[in-house]
């Protein structure tokens, strides 16, 4: 998808932030290209089962660590790399084998309608989705049940997603900053 739609990539990610193109390559696709590129030279060696040491009880006992997938995750980006910080942890929770519903800023319009329209050519449907809207949607999503959220952002907005997250005994991973 990115090789294949670089320059749309670069029209509306320019629309949205004024980014010049070489930053584009450093901050957002060329991070992201290579997140695809050790996602699939990895994913034999991460999802291998994992032998661990035993005590005397368990001496001849296979025991191993296997590796399961979460279930369905919410991944909530960010406005200043909104290529990045929605797709990046969307490499992983796929290799890990979950199912993802992504929700861009609304602060980068160009960048959310694009991949709105993109990633359906790329992704399957039944198993991922893009999730367009501000406030009001994300608060909607924020009430249903996931199996883990992700999200980059403001430490006010953290708060909000961690106190909808608990309601549901959801655990999450916040990457907070942003702007005041």
């Amino acid at each position: 998808m990115l090789a294949e739609n670089d320059a749309a990539i670069r029209e509306a990610v320019h629309k949205d932030l004024n980014k010049h193109p070489q930053e584009l390559m450093v901050g957002e696709s060329g991070v992201l290209k290579q997140e695809c590129i050790d996602a699939i030279k990895n994913l034999d060696k991460w999802a291998a089962n994992r032998s661990v040491k035993t005590s005397i009880v368990n001496k001849f006992d296979n025991v191993h660590i296997r590796k399961d997938p979460l279930g369905v995750v919410l991944i909530i980006g960010a406005w200043n790399y909104p290529l990045n910080l929605l797709l990046a942890p969307a490499v992983g929770a796929i290799a890990a084998g979950n199912t993802v519903v992504l929700k861009p800023s609304e602060v980068a319009p160009n960048t959310a309608t694009l991949l709105t329209r993109l990633l359906p050519a790329y992704l399957d449907q039944r198993a991922y989705r893009i999730i367009n809207g501000s406030v009001d949607e994300t608060t909607l999503l924020l009430e249903q049940k996931f199996d883990h959220i992700f999200f980059t952002g403001s430490g006010n907005v953290g708060k909000v997603i961690m106190a909808a997250a608990a309601k549901q005994l959801t655990p999450v991973t916040l990457e907070l900053g942003g702007k005041r």
